[in-house]
């Protein structure tokens, strides 16, 4: 079957850490590594639960500032400065563009409820390069759920074997190609480029 859709994942392909020092700074001062502190943000328990709209992203930070006992007044800069150097990736951002006058385009993401008004904030033009774009706290699934990849393919209106599928975490990859997808484990943009044009193998599905 011709490939028919690119999907990509946010966190840690379009959207990633440039510079790491303020959240070592801020991993000084607590006491513990850096890999530590983002597994806090990232993979507690009320992380998982935000990314599936159980709880909101403030009550997941709430969470996780009351367990690294950051006083009130200091909260709002330690979440300004964690997140201070979070950059957008605009050349693969451009690259997808020039991909959706040929193939259909999503973004498939684990993300708790308040990320689309903080793109729209903060990267006003990133979500405009997908024709659908789906975050798990809005769905209440997460990736590797099946459902999860099942859902978005159903809207993009293709098939398993018509999609391409890039995360950078393996779990997810795999979990996309047990259901069919052909997938690509991001590990930096050029890669991920290439590998991408050698499954599209110069086809030229047509969006519809």
């Amino acid at each position: 079957m011709p490939i028919k859709a690119v999907i990509f994942d946010m966190g840690g392909v379009l959207l990633r850490t440039t510079d790491h020092t303020p959240r070592e700074q801020l991993s000084k001062e607590l006491g513990i590594t850096r890999c530590e502190l983002e597994r806090i943000v990232f993979a507690s328990d009320s992380s998982l639960l935000a990314e599936t709209g159980q709880i909101s992203e403030a009550q997941h930070w709430d969470h996780v500032l009351d367990r690294l006992n950051i006083p009130q007044e200091q909260r709002q800069e330690f979440q300004r400065k964690f997140w201070s150097k979070d950059r957008v990736d605009d050349d693969l951002i451009d690259y997808i563009r020039k991909l959706r006058a040929c193939y259909r385009t999503g973004l498939l993401s684990n993300a708790w409820d308040g990320i689309r008004p903080a793109l729209h904030m903060r990267f006003p033009h990133m979500l405009d390069v997908f024709d659908v774009v789906m975050f798990s706290a809005e769905v209440g699934m997460r990736k590797p759920d099946a459902r999860y990849y099942h859902w978005i393919l159903e809207i993009l209106g293709v098939a398993a074997e018509e999609a391409i599928f890039v995360d950078d975490y393996p779990l997810n990859v795999e979990a996309a190609k047990q259901i069919g997808i052909k997938a690509v484990q991001f590990l930096d943009p050029e890669q991920t480029r290439r590998e991408i044009s050698e499954l599209l193998n110069h086809k030229t599905g047509r969006k519809g």
